[in-house]
């Protein structure tokens, strides 16, 4: 996956608390294990009207949003099921960082492990992204993962907490597969050094 280090952009805003994973990917896409194409159903039933046209009115069919890479959203975003398609779908529309007041857990992991950054903050600093990116759309803020800031137009820096391993695969554009194989010199030694053991690294 993508090295996530430092991200400057604008943001899209979904001022909508509880946004559950099936409005962000509803059921009847989760028959694919392919990721092609998920960006296109993200937020389905409320970016499409019965007849597949793009409603207007919500923001990520707007001109002035598109291209944003940072997605504003109420509190506790990612609720519900534990479907992997959901950071698919937002990774596959082009967002690399959620920001809201509250992720739900599972959300939140899958979405760390996919190279989609969830960023948490509290509500008067939400709000004031929110009427930012309402007023001025051109708004843009910086995420750097490296010291775990965000930096608003005004200066002010904020810092936000995330786990250190998710933090290192992150940097490192690795997922738990990837870290392990990393390792691998190691565990060759380790099973060089333990003959009489199992040897994990060849067939029995």
């Amino acid at each position: 996956m993508p090295a996530f280090t430092t991200l400057t952009g604008t943001m899209v805003p979904l001022p909508i608390e509880n946004i559950d994973t099936d409005q962000i990917i509803p059921a009847r896409f989760l028959k694919t294990t392919d990721k092609t194409g998920l960006g296109n159903n993200l937020f389905a039933d409320w970016r499409y009207d019965d007849d597949g046209n793009p409603r207007p009115d919500f923001p990520l069919n707007q001109p002035q949003y598109q291209g944003a890479q940072i997605l504003l959203a109420g509190d506790n975003f990612g609720c519900g099921s534990s479907r992997e398609h959901a950071p698919w779908a937002l990774i596959g529309y082009g967002l690399r960082a959620i920001i809201s007041t509250r992720f739900a857990d599972i959300f939140r992991n899958n979405a760390l492990k996919n190279g989609l950054l969830p960023v948490t903050v509290d509500q008067a600093t939400l709000q004031q992204l929110f009427s930012l990116s309402t007023e001025d759309p051109a708004t843009a803020i910086t995420i750097d993962l490296a010291s775990q800031t965000v930096t608003l137009p005004d200066g002010r820096t904020l810092s936000f907490p995330i786990d250190g391993f998710a933090r290192y695969c992150l940097l490192n554009g690795v997922d738990q597969l990837g870290y392990l194989m990393q390792q691998m010199p190691q565990i060759e030694a380790y099973e060089r050094t333990h003959p009489d053991r199992v040897n994990t690294l060849q067939p029995q």
